[in-house]
């Protein structure tokens, strides 16, 4: 950087980056960087940079980075917002502890034998030879499937 932007060093990246709401620095394009710089130098001039507070400095970076990575802010909330629901999905359900919700989605991907095995324990039909006794002492929840 030239010697006109000696402000830029006072920058904390990671303080601009929890500001904006992303992960890494790698998520803004080293252009945008540059182009906010050279904009906010020529906006306020580099002298008068200077005498920012390093926050001030932070935030104001921080605005003008938002501005310009409009488009890419939002696709990254939306990523992580996703991200957030399918997480929540697949978490097991603490209403009833003890059962594990089956995707049945998931059973696609997994060998012959293990479809089989799976089909045999939850697809019987009613007339298969069962010989448990339906006339237990204990209610059986008989919606859900206990592993």
């Amino acid at each position: 950087m030239p010697e006109k932007e000696a402000w830029v060093y006072q920058l904390d990246w990671s303080n601009i980056i929890k500001i904006l709401g992303l992960d890494k620095i790698e998520q803004i394009p080293e252009d945008k960087r540059i182009r906010v710089t050279k904009k906010l130098s020529k906006l306020y001039g580099s002298e008068s940079m200077l005498s920012f507070n390093p926050q001030e400095l932070d935030e104001l970076v921080a605005s003008e980075l938002k501005n310009l990575m409009e488009k890419e802010l939002r696709s990254h909330a939306k990523q992580k917002e996703k991200m957030e629901k399918q997480i929540k999905a697949r978490m097991p359900s603490m209403k009833r502890p003890g059962v594990i919700p089956i995707d049945m989605n998931d059973i696609k991907d997994l060998p012959d034998e293990i479809k089989k095995m799976f089909s045999k324990m939850f697809m019987q039909n009613e007339g298969d030879d069962d010989n448990d006794d339906d006339s237990d002492k204990y209610n059986e929840d008989k919606n859900s499937y206990y592993i």
